[in-house]
């Protein structure tokens, strides 16, 4: 008997190992194929628990020499580096030198205290003070990412504007907040901000292979950064380190960071269990201290498992750090190209570990049709993007971003022409797409065509109230908006309320509508939810992220449903409840 057991437990074991090739050599598999399209070009790592289920590094670390990515190539993490400012916050909170209820004024007594004595440490964490942030000012790219500067210089960029909203009432992603974080790290400490993480995070854990990324440093085997186009690769803009700051501006590995996921789920990070559950406790939008908190949908019989994440953008780097922390699960995805499809990845690998199946890399029709153009000319290429959307082909990417893309290789070539051409087709399959309006916009005006421009930008600002860039080139173009044109409009809360139920996109994907407060919101699943403001009583835009939702309303009033525009696509859901 005891032989007999033994047996079975080897089987089992072997088994098991079978498995984990298996899912290895799948997952091999799906990446190669967005590699082998141009759509990755860096390193992976998927861990269970305390093991390594697969590593591998794709595509070139350094363009130049032809050196490979591999698992221990450094990476620019960018917006990663906010669990590591988290984690000192929490870890001088356990020394008593800081409170989370504290006000940025306790510890910059010369931050302006008309909007300083109202935000707190915690507003800060959580994206919820209000402060505007500094990337997305309209100069940043001309007037600072270049440019050093100190920390102390550098707040009073953005310390002395008015706030967006009151503290703690709502979440906007913001870059001022964690930089005022490491700013207040300097302060309480006396000393540099990379100094206090070494001394407090990096050195005591042993994560050798992450640190501040200083523009001027040596450091060995840490990748370049590069922007795909539509021919090729070059170099990403440059940057100054000093900016993206405690916000951004760390390096690491997928090793490294697998290394410090261990070290989280064992717990010896902090020395109070109650900094953990600090950190990964959500506020508004499922946001917590430097990580994100939600349901991750798996497969399509509404299955979900909790997934705490954070991604990084940042010149010529992404970086997808994703725990799936019931099951054990990690899966760490870093690339050193802009315009890679990190998050598919992610999801692909995902989809894999839980049997589900993963989508597929899709041919660019962008690449495709540049092509096409370059030896038949512009009709032909016309033709052939007709002919490929009336096959309803599943191998080719139709996304908005990919017209665009072409319209935009050709307007930056002097081709006006041919870059009008492509842009007026995206506005014909995307109608209801601001951006496409906006970019033949652009176009018309190169081709000083200022009253065609001046349309195309008026029907982008009546589609998005937001479009603030619509607004200027209509400024500029010595157009006056309409009265009430640009703005948001009035609708009444019997109109709203008709709106407030459930809608399903998918079976694992639905759009929960509230009415609140006096607001209408939106959440779809596994999300925070959004305000939507409305344009026209059945057309709303989503400010925090560039959706809108037009809702599918009978003569008779009732409604029916609602169509969701997003990253290009238009998905219709019906009303289920």
């Amino acid at each position: 008997m005891k032989s007999l057991i033994v047996a079975v437990s080897l089987a089992a074991a072997a088994l098991q190992t079978l498995r984990a090739q298996d899912v290895a050599v799948q997952i091999d598999d799906f990446i190669s194929q967005y590699h082998q399209l141009r759509q990755f070009n860096g390193a992976v790592l998927v861990g269970k628990l305390d093991s390594v289920v697969y590593e591998a590094g794709f595509g070139l670390a350094n363009m130049d020499w032809g050196i490979p990515n591999t698992p221990d190539t450094k990476f620019r993490v960018g917006s990663v580096t906010k669990q590591f400012t988290a984690t000192v916050i929490l870890k001088l909170v356990e020394e008593g030198k800081l409170r989370l209820d504290g006000k940025i004024t306790d510890y910059l007594p010369d931050y302006p205290r008309e909007t300083g004595d109202r935000i707190t440490i915690h507003h800060l964490l959580t994206h919820s003070s209000g402060i505007p942030s500094y990337t997305g000012f309209p100069d940043f790219q001309t007037q600072y990412m270049r440019n050093p500067f100190t920390p102390d210089s550098f707040v009073t960029v953005f310390s002395g504007m008015e706030l967006e909203f009151e503290p703690g009432t709502t979440f906007r992603y913001n870059n001022s907040g964690y930089f005022l974080l490491g700013v207040i790290i300097e302060h309480v400490t006396g000393l540099p901000f990379h100094e206090v993480l070494r001394q407090m995070v990096l050195d005591p854990l042993g994560l050798e292979d992450t640190g501040y990324d200083h523009n001027q440093e040596i450091i060995q085997r840490r990748a370049s950064g590069y922007a795909k186009t539509l021919t090729g690769y070059e170099n990403a803009e440059y940057l100054d380190m000093s900016l993206p700051y405690a916000a951004g501006s760390l390096y690491s590995t997928p090793r490294d960071l697998f290394k410090w996921d261990q070290l989280l789920r064992a717990g010896e990070v902090f020395a109070e269990p109650h900094s953990a559950e600090s950190m990964f406790t959500p506020h508004l939008q499922n946001y917590g201290y430097g990580w994100v908190i939600r349901d991750l949908p798996i497969g399509n019989d509404g299955k979900k498992v909790k997934l705490v994440e954070h991604g990084g953008g940042i010149n010529g780097f992404i970086t997808g750090f994703w725990r799936l922390v019931d099951d054990g699960y990690t899966v760490i995805v870093m690339d050193n190209t802009e315009g890679s499809k990190v998050t598919a990845v992610q999801q692909g690998i995902v989809n894999i570990l839980y049997g589900e199946p993963a989508v597929r890399a899709k041919h660019s029709v962008a690449e495709t049709l540049l092509k096409i153009i370059e030896e038949r000319g512009i009709e032909a290429a016309v033709q052939r993007h007709s002919e490929l959307k009336a096959a309803g082909s599943e191998d080719y990417d139709f996304g908005q971003a990919e017209l665009n893309a072409l319209g935009y290789h050709y307007l930056d070539e002097g081709d006006i022409a041919t870059a009008t051409t492509l842009l007026e087709l995206n506005v014909e399959a995307y109608p209801d797409s601001f951006n496409t309006y906006d970019s033949l916009a652009e176009a018309l005006l190169r081709a000083a065509d200022t009253a065609g421009a001046a349309a195309n930008y008026r029907k982008s600002v009546e589609l998005n109230p937001s479009n603030e860039n619509g607004k200027r080139m209509l400024a500029q173009l010595g157009v006056e908006l309409d009265a009430g044109l640009g703005d948001a409009v009035t609708v009444s809360p019997e109109v709203l309320l008709r709106y407030a139920g459930d809608y399903e996109l998918r079976s694992d994907l639905t759009i929960k509508i509230t009415f609140e407060d006096g607001v209408l919101l939106g959440q779809a699943t596994g999300q925070g939810k959004v305000e939507l403001v409305a344009t026209s009583e059945t057309h709303f835009f989503v400010e925090v992220v560039e959706a809108q939702i037009t809702f599918d309303v009978a003569d008779d009033g009732t409604v029916n449903g609602l169509t969701l525009y997003h990253g290009g696509a238009s998905l219709y859901a019906a009303k289920v409840r």
